[in-house]
Parts: C-alpha cells; structure tokens; sequence
C-alpha cells in the first residue's frame, strides 16, 4: 500500500470523505489517506497528525516526496490537538485505532470540535462504545460499511452531529444502518462471532474459578441478540 494504491479498507474510508474538504487525518501513519485524496483533486487541504515519531517523519517524506507540503500539513500532536482554529476542517477521519480509542481521541478533543465536520472513523474493535460515545453527544450515524480484507472484518463508522440521538442497546451492538443492511460481509463477520460467542460461554460454564454473573450474562445477552439477528 502506497499513496498511489491505498489498501481496500482505506479505500472504503476515502470514499466517504465530501468533495472539497478540508481533512485532518488523525494518526495518519504514512499520511497515505491525505495524499491520495489531494492527489485525486476530491480534498483542497489537509493536516495529517501523528503521536508516533517514526510515522510522522514517514508522512512528512510522503507529503514531501509527492509536492504538496503548500496543500498538507503534517503535524507531531497527540490526538485532535493537532487541528488548529484556522484549518477550517470539514472532515475527521481516524483509522486503524480500537473504537475505545477512537472514543478517546474525540472526548478528550472536544473543544476543538466544530460540530460542523463529518467524522469518518474507522475503528478495529470496540465500535459499540464508539457508537454510545456518538449518540451520547449528539452525532447521528450517516453512512455504515463493513468489509473483509485478509482474515480480518473492518467497520467503517460515518456521522454527523445532528442533536439529541437515540438508539437501542441492540443497535449500538450492531449498527443501526447495518441491522436494516444486512450485507454479505456484516452476516458473515456476526456468523463467525456468534461460534466465538458460543465457544466463550460454554469455557466459562467449564471453568474451575467462578465466572462473574454479570460476564455470564453479558455473553448469554449477545448470544440471543446474533440469533435473532441471523435468524
């Protein structure tokens, strides 16, 4: 994968972002994403961030290496710390991070939300958390995809902040877009899920140590949910 030839993932993640934005990539690694979107004339500028010191100077020899350090500017910051006021960003994406993560980066940053950009994130794991922190805070989901690339399941989470949301435990779960969906690649990742699911619970019912009510629970909880939802 280069900025030349983003993987199917990233490719996913680009075709959410509006003609004519302005992008902050957030832990953008090789600044791949930003790159290939200037490259394709669909964004007018970004800002690439990056806590990590080895991918930021990575991303600064992408930028650099492709002219366009007048378009893309490639910062050392943790989180959304590295948007400023005068970026004028209309687009957010995080990628590659757990949905815990990804929660993380957008509470901590908060004030540096405009509530105006569209967040295009990308989570590995942890999207239910990810979904209660949107909701929470008055985002409403606009777009859901879910992929397979290799042996790995992605979902790729866009919103919006539209006002005071609600969604049910089941759709924080699963998605909301993706429980009307129901595509191919969402049925097959909850397939292969609901044998993981099944596995968990009949260890912890063969455990020696006692395992927590509420775990027990929790697992018999989802089991039925993924049922349901396959039936």
């Amino acid at each position: 994968m280069n900025e030349h030839t983003l993987s199917m993932r990233l490719e996913r993640v680009a075709a959410q972002v509006p003609a004519g934005a302005r992008l902050a990539d957030i832990g953008s690694d090789h600044g791949y994403l930003p790159v290939a979107l200037m490259r394709r004339g669909v964004i007018v500028a970004a800002v690439a961030g990056e806590v990590a010191l080895t991918p930021f100077h990575a991303a600064v020899r992408t930028v650099r290496d492709n002219d366009l350090q007048a378009h893309i500017t490639v910062r050392h910051a943790s989180g959304l710390a590295a948007i400023e006021p005068g970026d004028a960003i209309t687009a957010i994406s995080l990628c590659g991070m757990g949905g815990e993560t990804i929660r993380d980066i957008l509470d901590s940053g908060k004030a540096r939300l405009s509530g105006h950009e569209r967040l295009i994130l990308q989570p590995n794991g942890g999207e239910q958390p990810l979904r209660q922190w949107l909701m929470e805070n008055g985002y409403c989901i606009v777009v859901e995809d879910v992929l397979q690339e290799n042996r790995f399941f992605y979902e790729i989470i866009v919103a919006e902040r539209s006002g005071p949301m609600a969604y049910s435990a089941a759709q924080l779960y699963f998605g909301p877009l993706q429980m009307q969906a129901r595509s191919p690649a969402f049925l097959a990742k909850w397939q292969r899920l609901l044998r993981k699911k099944q596995k968990t619970l009949t260890g912890f019912t063969q455990a020696r140590q006692a395992v927590p009510e509420e775990k027990l629970q929790e697992t018999a909880q989802q089991i039925q949910w993924i049922t349901e939802l396959l039936a």
